[in-house]
């Protein structure tokens, strides 16, 4: 994974090369004291775990499968309640934009703007978000190659971005399922982008359950396990204190009180990837000790 980016912060986080970064929240905006309990619980896991951490959650969705379903606070409300977000946790915060009238108003709040998978095409949308001063995390579309990430990263960048992050949430494979292909994370690299793995869209089931998305929650954990393997810079989880009653996306969100143990064994696996690898500036690998190296024998 030869493969690197240059440094840069999102808010008081600094992403940078050979160090795990997870974003995370729940996929909408929900009353104000259950998202400030997740926050809070997310901002204790990432102490704990001394791992960066930025808060996702949406002010709207827009792309929800029927018309009458719970879409969120909306742009003033959602944006009022990341803000109290991140001052009563000192987590950045990350959300999706939707049109480009909404880039000014959202920058002004957040630390990252989100291009949504079904948008990662929409080049005024992609270089209003890289003008805007912030850090901008475009959703790979399940209808795109990885190579042509590439395109879009540089219709981001052209507008100027401080940062620009690619996340691989999953590709069509027929109706009503994804399939996540691995090979995704290097090709996407080359782009010189921090690439983040989305664990838990990619086990989405767009459409399955006729008038809302299903999901396979059991695999969160194996792709997630995959993706570090295969070199991802981050991971992002939709999680949730009580998935199966969350108002969108509950079949593919993991459960909070599981995710600090997963999140354990997620960075294990990474500190063994990185010295296979043979470290990274920031982490170079473990030199030997005088006891670990090979005695020479003596002659006789």
């Amino acid at each position: 994974m030869t493969a690197s980016f240059d440094p840069f912060p999102i808010g008081p986080v600094r992403i940078e090369p050979g160090r795990l970064f997870v974003i995370a929240g729940p996929c909408v905006l929900e009353g104000r004291a259950k998202i400030l309990q997740i926050a809070r619980t997310l901002e204790g896991i990432a102490r704990s775990l001394k791992i960066p951490m930025i808060f996702k959650s949406s002010f709207d969705k827009a792309n929800r499968t029927r018309g009458a379903s719970f879409r969120g606070p909306g742009l003033e409300d959602g944006l009022g309640l990341l803000d109290e977000v991140r001052s009563t946790t000192a987590l950045p915060i990350l959300s999706d934009v939707h049109e480009t009238s909404q880039v000014p108003r959202a920058a002004r709040t957040l630390d990252c703007l989100q291009i949504p998978a079904f948008l990662s095409r929409q080049t005024d949308l992609l270089q209003a978000a890289g003008a805007s001063g912030r850090a901008v995390n475009v959703k790979k579309g399940q209808f795109l190659s990885p190579p042509e990430m590439a395109a879009v990263a540089q219709k981001v960048r052209s507008a100027g971005a401080r940062g620009v992050l690619l996340t691989e949430r999953g590709t069509c494979f027929g109706y009503n399922n994804l399939v996540s292909d691995f090979r995704a994370i290097s090709v996407m690299r080359a782009t010189r982008c921090p690439v983040v793995f989305d664990a838990t869209h990619s086990v989405q089931l767009p459409g399955a359950l006729g008038e809302a998305s299903g999901g396979q929650r059991e695999f969160i954990p194996v792709l997630a396990r995959a993706a570090v393997g295969a070199g991802c810079d981050g991971l992002f989880f939709e999680v949730h204190p009580d998935p199966d009653r969350a108002p969108s996306d509950g079949p593919s969100m993991f459960p909070l009180a599981l995710f600090e143990a997963l999140l354990r064994s997620l960075l294990r696996l990474h500190e063994a990837v990185r010295e296979a690898d043979g470290g990274s500036p920031h982490h170079p690998p473990r030199q030997k000790r005088r006891s670990d190296r090979p005695q020479r024998q003596r002659g006789r």
